[in-house]
């Protein structure tokens, strides 16, 4: 991966805000305050190619509980077992998609970012520095594929869109991408990335 982008990367990390949720574009929200969230960590991989760097993302299989179907980062909540929530994440990452661990430079983390669904997410930022055969877990994932990171971080490609949740209009970010319609919380944390890429 050209150094140049290297040094982009590690560039949005340092110029990262303070965190994100998916409550960010619905400003008539109130949390509790007393609210305990649930710690888990992804992995935004990315990885360079004869096209240009992408952005290695999952589709959830459609039989799961929580976000059948969603377009997704691997990632999951965290273990007793896991050092930090780096390891949560490269863990997750080489069960859902095979990553092997040291195939993985990781460069930082990125703000977390609240779920809906009451998780408190890492986002950990990894150059994968070679190819690998990609292996989707049969419980969880349904397909892995990867988008060009230049179309998830131009600004330009984000939208706002909104549906009913729980009763009430909830907004939030998407980025679609061919087939995949990302949004959500992977959008969200895609959309941190680009904010500290642009700065």
């Amino acid at each position: 991966m050209p150094d140049d982008l290297g040094a982009r990367l590690r560039a949005a990390l340092a110029h990262a805000g303070t965190g994100s949720s998916d409550f960010d574009l619905n400003p008539g929200v109130v949390l509790p305050e007393n609210r305990v969230l649930r710690p888990a960590a992804v992995l935004i991989g990315v990885q360079d190619s004869a096209v240009g760097p992408r952005v290695i993302l999952t589709k959830r299989a459609s039989h799961l509980h929580h976000h059948p179907g969603q377009i997704a980062f691997p990632g999951g909540r965290s273990d007793a077992g896991d050092a930090d929530l780096t390891a949560t994440a490269l863990r997750e990452a080489s069960e859902e998609i095979g990553l092997p661990p040291d195939a993985a430079e990781v460069l930082g983390t990125l703000p977390a970012h609240e779920t809906v669904t009451g998780f408190q997410v890492t986002p950990v930022l990894a150059r994968i520095s070679r190819e690998f055969p990609a292996r989707p877990e049969p419980g969880e994932v349904a397909e892995i594929f990867a988008v060009p990171l230049h179309h998830v971080t131009d600004p330009r490609h984000f939208r706002v869109e909104r549906r009913i949740w729980r009763g009430q209009w909830r907004n939030y970010y998407t980025v679609p991408w061919g087939p995949y319609y990302i949004w959500g919380a992977t959008a969200r944390m895609l959309r941190a990335l680009t904010d500290g890429m642009a700065r």
